[in-house]
């Protein structure tokens, strides 16, 4: 059933099969067991992808304000002239660890770029990477949203695709066994007989 074109998101995760009429899908009941267990499948890798998925964005969302508050105080050092006193503040070192600092006007930053490594930058250059990190990130996250609304709908078209093939099933035994006349063992017609 599945083709090698088969459509996909903009990050190429696949649509789920949609099934409109079972009949197009499945031939016989003896389809049906394999069918079930390839919704179901496929249902678990939706639901993997949305876990991960969730778990980056909420690395992006801790992320993203950390950058905007990085390069808030970039622009702020850059707006500082030469030859204006030295600032006195408080920065934080650690969560509950803080320190006090003076600094003069200066020309380049220093800037962690993940792996205990920090680099130095001269402001104009760390401004156009900061700005550049952010958008990345912000795209990323707006990405990450997109791809959990899709996985979300994946999730219920396979689930609405399972309900109708196990209907159907049901629904082809029923038939089978009217034309097979188990309908009416004999414990069935005692039932049915009033004052019987």
């Amino acid at each position: 059933m599945r083709s090698k074109d088969a459509a996909t998101n903009p990050r190429g995760i696949p649509y789920a099969p949609f099934v409109d009429k079972v009949e197009d899908y499945v031939s016989s009941r003896a389809e049906v067991d394999g069918t079930m267990r390839s919704f179901q499948e496929m249902i678990s890798k939706y639901q993997f992808m949305e876990v991960n998925t969730q778990r980056r964005a909420a690395g992006l969302k801790e992320k993203v304000p950390d950058i905007q508050k990085t390069l808030e105080m970039v622009q702020f050092l850059s707006s500082r002239k030469p030859g204006s006193e030295p600032i006195q503040t408080t920065f934080e070192l650690n969560d509950t660890l803080y320190a006090k600092a003076s600094i003069p006007p200066t020309d380049e930053v220093y800037l962690w770029l993940g792996a205990n490594v920090m680099l130095s930058y001269p402001i104009a250059e760390a401004e156009t990477l900061l700005h550049s990190k952010l958008s990345t990130a912000q795209q990323s996250l707006e990405n990450c949203e997109e791809d959990l609304d899709f996985l979300r709908e994946q999730i219920t078209t396979l689930e609405v695709a399972t309900a109708r093939l196990y209907n159907w099933e049901v629904t082809m035994k029923r038939k089978e066994k009217a034309e097979n006349g188990e309908d009416d063992a004999p414990g069935d017609q005692k039932r049915r007989l009033p004052n019987g």
